[in-house]
């Protein structure tokens, strides 16, 4: 149950005794290896999201219609012109972000490869984008399926090179219009291309700063303003094509900074163009101070909210062995002692969206294609991919944990298993049987849902709010309702 707890978004019915009867350790090795994982489940719910039927290019042209319809809504004179565009394309956009967020959702909560979607939530929230600003209303989704999931499970170097190149991270932080003083295009640029706000001129710090505090080396990495100067230097004429043209990663030599540079007290010669940012990046991703703070993050994520020093020490040499093969450092990880340790069993505290997700799998419960459990996230909490900050959302508890939250949570939890909770359906045949001995169902439900961690105090509890109960049925579903907002399924 541990290993489903952390590894995956909880257990469904009847997992645990496979698990058990297959060998936890198989179970984790199997996971590390998601390619060689059956999930015809998943890829045959993935039809239903039209989303994924459009590219990147599509998306892109599709902003382009937005804002020309916008831009034409003003020149007309159109005093709703800033107000909420209701017209089919505008309608279309929003739609595709409702399913954006459904769609991790039923990934996290049907996927036999629950590691890899584990470790997709973790690193889109470590590389986070704003799905609502701007352009990344379209370039999102292309970030998600091309950008982080095909490097979920790969090279760090590769992964950190790929949000780099990303349009949807370029518009994010600003980069695609760094520009180096004085520079200028070969060719005259319309006030349209760059948004109709002109052409910009001038270096934009943002990724950089971000690259170097969250990304790669952590705030106490040992880097300066004077480094993030320079690596915004480095980074200048990486941009995006226009929206017309598919809004591509575009590298633009005419914005370039060819001066030297020094990063770190390394020096970039002048002359290398694009290749300046890929040489940093290779070097960021194996910095030993990169590796201490990712590998940090790693333990924090799937072994304690303080993370002991040895898990760290195992991951970062693991790291140091395979150049930063992310399988080989989780598996470091889960294999070491500290992801056993009786310390770390059931010390963190379920995410808004782990407790949707876990709480959905104990019931059984297959999401539907509707927005609405993943607006139930939102509702507790943590509206996917809509952190404003570049530092993600919170992983320590106390982020969490207060009144209003369990209470929230306990409603939900409620209303799932009464099937009133909008967008999936609970099974509660698979979870206990119908019987009118209070005491026996509350059991089964401990041993089922919860495996045995289940307080007197929580029992007692249960207990009382079913004695006024005649219909069995009822009585059951409020049981397992109580159980799943009760303060141990919170934990994980």
């Amino acid at each position: 149950m541990h290993a489903l707890d952390r590894l995956a978004y909880g257990p469904r019915p009847g997992e645990i005794e496979r698990v058990a009867a297959a060998g936890v350790l198989r179970w984790i090795d199997a996971q590390l290896a998601p390619d060689k994982i059956d999930d015809d489940t998943v890829a045959r719910r993935e039809r239903e999201f039209d989303v994924l039927t459009y590219d990147r290019g599509d998306l892109a042209r599709l902003y382009a219609d937005v804002q020309r319809a916008r831009q034409e809504r003003k020149r007309m004179g159109d005093t709703a012109a800033d107000k909420p565009d209701d017209s089919p394309i505008a309608l279309k956009g929003r739609r595709f972000a409702a399913q954006v967020q459904q769609l991790a959702v039923v990934r996290a909560a049907l996927s036999e490869r629950q590691l890899y979607e584990v470790m997709v939530d973790f690193w889109t929230n470590h590389f986070n984008v704003y799905f609502a600003k701007g352009a990344d209303r379209f370039l999102t989704p292309d970030y998600i399926e091309h950008t982080i999931r095909p490097h979920a499970m790969g090279r760090f170097e590769d992964l950190l090179i790929a949000t780099a190149r990303s349009p949807a991270m370029l518009f994010y932080l600003d980069n695609w219009e760094s520009v180096a003083p004085g520079a200028s295009p070969p060719f005259p640029l319309s006030a349209r291309r760059r948004g109709g706000q002109g052409v910009r001129t001038g270096i934009n710090e943002n990724y950089a700063r971000e690259l170097l505090e969250l990304h790669t080396l952590g705030v106490d990495g040992g880097y300066d303003q004077h480094d993030v100067i320079e690596v915004a230097r480095i980074f200048t004429g990486w941009s995006i094509r226009r929206p017309q043209q598919g809004g591509d990663f575009e590298f633009h030599d005419w914005a370039h900074d060819t001066g030297d540079k020094q990063v770190l007290g390394i020096e970039f010669e002048r002359g290398h163009g694009m290749d300046e940012g890929i040489h940093l990046l290779k070097r960021l991703a194996n910095h030993p101070a990169t590796m201490h703070h990712v590998s940090r993050k790693l333990c924090q994520r799937f072994v304690n909210d303080d993370p002991p020093d040895g898990c760290v020490d195992d991951a970062v040499a693991a790291w140091q062995r395979s150049h930063g093969d992310i399988r080989d450092v989780l598996r470091a990880i889960f294999h070491g002692p500290d992801f056993w340790a009786v310390a770390n069993i059931r010390a963190k505290v379920k995410t808004p969206l782990e407790f949707v997700v876990s709480a959905a799998r104990a019931v059984g419960a297959e999401p539907d294609t509707t927005p609405r459990l993943a607006q139930v996230v939102a509702r507790l909490g943590e509206p996917l991919y809509l952190h404003v900050a570049p530092d993600g959302y919170p992983e320590r508890e106390d982020a969490w944990v207060n009144s209003g939250a369990l209470l929230d949570r306990m409603n939900a939890a409620v209303a799932l298993a009464a099937g009133r909770l909008p967008g999936a359906v609970a099974t509660l045949d698979s979870v206990a049987p119908v019987t009118p001995d209070p005491e026996q169902l509350i059991a089964g439900i401990d041993d089922r849902i919860l495996g045995g961690t289940m307080s007197q105090n929580t029992k007692r509890v249960i207990a009382e709010q079913l004695s006024d109960i005649t219909d069995p049925v009822q009585a059951r579903a409020l049981a397992v309702g109580l159980a799943i907002g009760g303060p141990e399924f919170q934990r994980q």
